[in-house]
């Protein structure tokens, strides 16, 4: 694993207001991702986790503090810019896998490249190189209601690799696979961090996936209660 620091987070603060208060979601988090590391973030319902995972995926802004990616001040850009940045930089996993099912797996996975402008030998080639490495290339038109939990997820996967990232942010995404599953998921996001030097960055109430990562942030009340190295 690289030193090299691919995304940081300074003094992060998240607040939303009611009618009558200040509800304060996430305060002075700080921490500091290197390049090919896999992170975990955990900690009880309520605690920030998934807002946290939106504003470092620049689907949510804080309302101070600052995010840097590849040492770029993201919250900085422009929207036009900021796009350009999370469709190049960042691929996202959910728990819920997002497919679009009236779309083949393949157009699912082609759909980042769609985005960023690559032409369509480029963006087949890729997808194809993905779903190869994923294990899903003969389901390459098939719809997603026809694959399995873990099939869906494989699929979500490579549609996140389909720009090559940096960074990948997964909310819980072995949350709705069955433990055997759930693990080969995880195998295969360790995997990507190993040999692509992906940065990985994993919400999930998983204990036992977590003590598998290399890190462990552990969020308490919208803090950092303690942060957890597992490197030998």
């Amino acid at each position: 694993m690289s030193n090299q620091i691919v995304l940081e987070v300074q003094s992060l603060f998240k607040s939303y207001f009611s009618s009558t208060e200040e509800i304060i979601i996430l305060k002075e988090i700080n921490f500091k991702i290197n390049t090919g590391e896999f992170v975990c973030i955990v900690g009880p319902s309520g605690s920030g986790k998934s807002t946290l995972l939106n504003i470092l995926g620049t689907l949510d802004k804080p309302t101070s503090g600052k995010i840097f990616i590849n040492g770029e001040d993201v919250f900085s850009l422009n929207d036009y810019n900021l796009a350009f940045l999370r469709n190049k930089k960042i691929g996202f996993v959910f728990q819920s896998y997002n497919l679009i099912n009236r779309a083949t797996i393949l157009k699912n996975i082609e759909i980042p490249g769609i985005i960023s402008g690559l032409n369509k030998k480029e963006r087949l080639d890729r997808a194809y190189e993905i779903m190869a490495m994923l294990g899903i290339k003969d389901k390459a038109n098939f719809k997603p209601y026809n694959l399995s939990g873990g099939q869906q997820q494989r699929a979500a996967i490579a549609r996140a690799l389909m720009t090559n990232p940096s960074i990948i942010l997964a909310d819980e995404p072995t949350g709705n696979l069955d433990t055997k599953t759930g693990k080969e998921v995880f195998n295969l996001l360790k995997t990507l961090c190993i040999n692509y030097k992906t940065s990985i960055i994993m919400v999930t109430h998983n204990q036992d996936l977590a003590l598998q990562s290399d890190r462990i942030i552990y969020l308490k009340d919208g803090e950092i209660e303690k942060e957890e190295s597992l490197i030998k």
